[in-house]
């Protein structure tokens, strides 16, 4: 009896063995194990050699029907290129039409044609989802601008541009979160929710019960509670425990506009740095990180995207606006200490720069939140707080040292009439608070930067912006 159970286990290790070594070098398609016999002690097992053939499944890019053979152009969505299927004329079928979902059965074949290594010989194709290519808005061989395939934001992600858009910004997505892992940050989930307003511009989205039933009291959560416009000051609770913090997430703001630069939801990746007592340490990561996101999605998606190698050169770093003050060049609106750059000034920084990353820094008092620190550097009276102005966008990047002095900062939430409001940030600085600083970036402006798309709502999948919330 224990021979028997010592023989069954060797057998099984064996082929256990052998099938993940075949599962491990990619080549357990050619393998399978079968029953070689049965009896009470249990089921025996052999391997078995198939000859090589494959299943794939897709949508039809193309078809090409010729008297001798049926050509198909399959794609599954995980790259710009497709498959070409090869199929007896007799497997041509009307259901088989551009845009219809296919499961096909084959081998894989070396190719003759210079342009593809291998194509797939099929013995079977089977439509599992037709597509009417006289209602399907998409034609074959013709290409849609962004502006026509964004009326339809149920389809567009079967076009070749919006599916490589997409590709982008999920590699995008993990070259983010690779870089901060591999810097040592810790990941916090920040509240959607919040009863805090981080920016205080009052472009916000109130949070509300549809039906409040026999609710006595105004609100559900017992204060006015929000759609969050930034992680920050949750971070910044965060990094009086972590030297290194950030998120990813989506904000909210209820701006009426429906311009190109302009999106209701959008995703931000922010974060906060303890123990930094200057704008150049700030600066370092917020270029690391573009540097880092840009170089590893160009190696990852090469046939989606241009090598746009001048996004990863390093920026020039401006402290001042008198570029602009001497500037022969007409602004509509006037260049002087104390206003705020607008998309005109920060188009105008870049072009004359080179048309490479900028950083500006060190802004006046007056235009930045409570929360940025005194540079207490009279008469100019600025702030230590920086941006980075990117080509055709204008800021990808907002950050700033914050003010962890705990007078200088309840003096200036006093002035705003917010002090009572921020109790809890005020008393962050009593308990362990130390220098610290951050940064947000808007993640499809930074898209619409590394592929130049000129409209920010051809960078999302389903954009919301004032007076749209299609599906």
């Amino acid at each position: 009896m224990l021979k028997s159970i010592a023989v069954f286990y060797l057998e099984f290790l064996t082929c256990f063995t052998l099938f993940l070594l075949c599962f491990r070098t990619g080549e357990h398609t050619n393998w399978c194990l079968k029953p070689k016999s049965s009896s009470p002690r249990g089921v025996r097992w052999s391997i078995f050699p198939l000859h090589p053939q494959y299943r794939t499944a897709g949508w039809v890019r193309s078809v090409r029907s010729q008297k001798k053979a049926l050509f198909l152009d399959v794609n599954d969505g995980s790259s710009l290129r497709s498959l070409q299927v090869v199929a007896d004329p007799g497997l041509a079928h009307r259901r088989l039409t551009f845009g219809s979902a296919v499961e096909i059965s084959g081998s894989l074949e070396k190719s003759l044609h210079e342009k593809q290594n291998v194509e797939l010989q099929a013995t079977e194709v089977l439509v599992v989802g037709e597509c009417d290519p006289l209602n399907f808005p998409f034609k074959v061989k013709e290409r849609h601008g962004l502006e026509y395939i964004r009326q339809f934001p149920h389809l567009r992600c079967k076009t070749n541009t919006f599916s490589s858009l997409l590709r982008v910004r999920s590699a995008a997505t993990s070259a983010i979160h690779s870089f901060f892992k591999e810097n040592g940050f810790v990941h916090i989930h920040t509240p959607i929710i919040t009863s805090n307003d981080c920016e205080g511009a009052g472009e916000i989205f109130h949070v509300e019960v549809s039906n409040k039933g026999d609710q006595d009291e105004p609100y559900f959560f017992s204060v006015p509670a929000f759609l969050t416009v930034s992680g920050q000051l949750h971070l910044e609770v965060m990094a009086g425990a972590f030297p290194c913090v950030y998120t990813f997430g989506p904000t909210f703001r209820a701006e009426n506009s429906q311009s190109r630069r302009h999106l209701a939801e959008f995703y931000m990746v922010e974060a906060e740095i303890s123990f930094i007592r200057s704008l150049e340490d700030l600066m370092v990561v917020m270029e690391n990180l573009f540097k880092a996101t840009t170089e590893r999605i160009l190696a990852e998606c090469p046939h989606d995207i241009e090598l746009y190698h001048k996004h990863v050169a390093p920026g020039h770093r401006v402290r001042t606006i008198n570029i602009l003050t001497h500037s022969s060049q007409s602004f509509a609106f006037k260049v002087e200490w104390g206003n705020d750059l607008q998309t005109e000034h920060e188009n105008y920084l870049v072009k004359h720069c080179g048309n490479v990353p900028v950083f500006v820094i060190n802004y006046p008092y007056e235009l930045k939140p409570f929360y940025a620190r005194d540079n207490s550097d009279q008469p100019e009276h600025t702030v230590a707080a920086v941006d980075l102005l990117v080509p055709g966008i204008g800021e990808l990047f907002g950050g700033s040292l914050r003010e962890e002095q705990q007078e200088m900062l309840r003096a200036r939430l006093a002035r705003a009439g917010m002090e009572d409001a921020y109790q809890w940030y005020l008393e962050l600085r009593q308990f362990g608070s130390v220098p610290h600083g951050g940064f947000g970036m808007g993640f499809e402006r930074y898209l619409q930067c590394v592929l130049g798309v000129h409209n920010i709502k051809d960078v999302i999948p389903f954009p919301r912006f004032s007076h749209s919330c299609l599906l």
